[in-house]
């Protein structure tokens, strides 16, 4: 049976395992479409700037104003959505996502796919905005970390499937062909979201003060200390792993002189580590506070991180060292999302879209900012990565202790709840 909060009744159909599992699948997809949209179109980078006569940094460019587009796209429609509701920003999104994939493919020059790159992470960022507003619209008490950990879970495959798919794709056509077959993937979720999502915010519950107050109340949770505290938490977690994201390749390929194939094989091994504890956060948030296991997770990636400083000063480049440490320190994430997802969107239940804009918008920034600085400091040695993920871990457990103190359980799912399981 669904749990509820005292002042929510079960959302029609939570019940129904055939419904909610399909919704379930599409708000999957939904999530995934920053991976997806980022990485299939990564192995093309090359080819893109020999075909638009452009230099790299203006290819480079392309991947940047859409990670800008996915940061706006969150914070102006998720609290906007409080407001008018959740199933017509989605269906709207989704045409526009599959229409600005469409005009990337066609774009003549490199300063347009720019331009339209920010639009089609903008309307792509829709899909991921409500997709976990819906979540805490239509669930409440155990559920909620559950489907948060499923969210996760395939936010972390995306990775892995995405640049295989690409590379089919380019193995048998130009970087164009990856624009349209995301334009494909944008009618596929238009025509999900159709058929399996409803409406989960109906007008009794919807903010009746008007889009200015809705984005007012966004400030108001911008200001509350626990919430702005696992949001921060979630963003310093996502620094680390964007930092591991960009200059793993290279450190794996460069340094220790692995095979693209054989890097593909530790990405997909670190990978499998975030889905495992993915899962098993699914399981054991039935019986162990989420705050409790948030704290574990931020713990083991900080000692992982830790360790792979450790290692290469004290042991040099290894490639074992460097393999290990990165999958104690990108493993954890896997049960470290979910937490932090589930614990800030219960605090902010009130305002699910402003909380869900707040908190992926600091996601994706922090993530943006974080992935160049590894960058700048050469690729001679493994040394810049391990230093920012650790900082950017320390910057977590600081976030965690002073402003989301964990031992308070604030956002913690109903103990009636998880007695129960």
């Amino acid at each position: 049976m669904t749990s509820t909060s005292p002042n929510q009744s079960p959302a029609p159909g939570a019940s129904e395992p055939g419904r909610t599992a399909g919704l379930v699948a599409v708000l999957g997809a939904l999530t995934a479409i920053a991976p997806l949209t980022t990485d299939m179109y990564v192995p093309a980078l090359p080819s893109m700037g020999d075909a638009l006569n452009a230099g790299s940094t203006s290819i480079q460019l392309t991947l940047t104003s859409f990670l800008v587009g996915l940061i706006v796209g969150q914070v102006v429609i998720g609290p906007i959505s409080d407001s008018l509701g959740r199933r017509k920003l989605l269906l709207w999104g989704m045409a526009g996502f599959a229409l600005t994939s469409l005009l990337c493919a066609l774009a003549p020059s490199a300063e347009v796919l720019i331009a339209v790159r920010f639009l089609q992470g903008a309307t792509g960022a829709i899909g991921m905005v409500l997709a976990r507003a819906i979540i805490t619209d239509r669930f409440h008490g155990r559920d909620i970390p559950r489907y948060f950990a499923i969210l996760s879970q395939i936010l972390g495959v995306a990775p892995v499937i995405a640049p295989v798919i690409g590379g089919a794709i380019l193995s048998v056509s130009t970087w164009r062909a990856v624009f349209f077959v995301l334009a494909l993937v944008g009618v596929l979720l238009l025509v999900s979201v159709l058929v399996k999502v409803p409406e989960t915010l109906p007008p009794e519950r919807r903010r009746k003060d008007g889009l200015g107050g809705t984005f007012r109340a966004m400030g108001r949770l911008a200001r509350e200390r626990s919430f702005m505290g696992y949001a921060l938490v979630l963003a310093c977690a996502s620094a680390s792993l964007f930092s591991y994201i960009s200059g793993s390749s290279f450190i794996f390929e460069h340094l220790h002189g692995t095979s693209a194939a054989m890097y593909s094989v530790v990405f997909a091994v670190n990978a499998a580590g975030m889905l495992t504890m993915g899962a098993l956060f699914g399981r054991l948030s039935a019986r162990v506070p989420v705050n409790r296991l948030l704290t574990v997770a931020v713990g083991l990636s900080l000692l992982g991180a830790l360790a792979q400083v450790v290692v290469v000063a004290v042991a040099g480049e290894t490639f074992a060292g460097t393999w290990i440490t990165l999958f104690v320190a990108i493993g954890s994430i896997g049960m470290l999302f979910p937490a932090t997802m589930t614990l800030g969107q219960t605090l902010g239940r009130a305002t699910p879209g402003a909380a869900s804009a707040l908190m992926g918008g600091l996601q994706f920034l922090f993530g943006a900012i974080a992935s160049p600085i590894v960058g700048l400091f050469g690729e001679s040695s493994s040394l810049p990565m391990a230093v920012v993920m650790l900082a950017a871990m320390l910057l977590a457990v600081l976030a965690l202790v002073t402003l989301a103190r964990p031992w308070l359980r604030l956002g913690e799912v109903s103990d009636e709840a998880r007695a129960s399981h």
